[in-house]
């Protein structure tokens, strides 16, 4: 199978995304998509990780990452047909896809829930160093599963920072504070934000009493490592109800 096969198998057309979303993925470099989950997919997918991280304890997230101050769950991949959604909808696979020049895969599936009085990161670029404009390796996608507001914790990211060349880093002595041209990411529940993951971004501080809630399918060429070997930690089971497409996605 060819990936156009596999995402024409999946729904993508090129009419998926509208040439005024695209323009607005290339210009700023993020793209919010609302309505994708529904309330009942959201009860439904905040029932689920609610369950997992009861089960899994202090081992939630220990597949890819573990953080101070927020709740991580990984490899949702092979936990629940729920959340085959998050690497199979047509509108996010077409938004990933225009990014990463029509080559891609998925490189992980987890949930990051802020916790309150925590979640501030520095601004950053999901990848080692500045690449060259329109030469992009990474692409991230958020799932809100909590509406994103100006106390929550919402991401922060700086439009049209991924064609800057550049990396918070190398340019800003404290990546922790404020950028001028920053801006927040304010949605509600059931939008999904596809951000390319070159473009500068960081969570903001949860100044509430509840946990901000999200999940990520995060993707990246398919020359690339995957931040979660998809091979090694398939299940059989999981690999026996996806179809084709679903797993040329994976690369499984």
């Amino acid at each position: 199978m060819q990936l156009k096969d596999a995402l024409i198998d999946l729904g993508v057309t090129e009419q998926t995304l509208s040439q005024a979303e695209k323009d607005r993925l290339d210009r700023d470099g993020y793209l919010p998509l609302r309505n994708i989950l529904s309330a009942d997919q959201i009860a439904q997918l905040t029932k689920k990780t609610d369950e997992l991280i009861t089960i899994e304890g202090q081992g939630a997230g220990k597949e890819v990452h573990q953080e101070a101050g927020a709740t991580r769950l990984s490899d949702l991949v092979n936990k629940d047909p729920i959340f085959e959604i998050c690497f199979t909808h047509p509108r996010i696979l077409a938004a990933i896809s225009h990014v990463l020049g029509g080559n891609l895969k998925l490189s992980s599936l987890n949930y990051r829930a802020a916790l309150p009085g925590s979640g501030l990161q520095g601004l950053h670029a999901d990848w080692n160093g500045a690449v060259q404009s329109d030469d992009y390796y990474v692409c991230n996608s958020i799932w809100l599963l909590d509406d994103f507001t100006d106390a929550n914790g919402a991401t922060r990211i700086v439009p049209g920072s991924q064609r800057s060349g550049q990396v918070p880093r190398d340019v800003m002595p404290d990546p922790s504070r404020p950028h001028p041209d920053e801006i927040l990411l304010t949605a509600p529940a059931g939008t999904v934000v596809i951000f390319n993951s070159h473009t500068w971004h960081g969570g903001t501080l949860n100044r509430t009493d509840k946990p901000r809630r999200a999940m990520h399918s995060y993707f990246t060429r398919r020359d690339q490592t995957q931040q979660l070997d998809q091979k090694a930690y398939i299940r059989p089971e999981t690999y026996e109800r996806l179809s084709p497409a679903a797993r040329f996605i994976l690369d499984v």
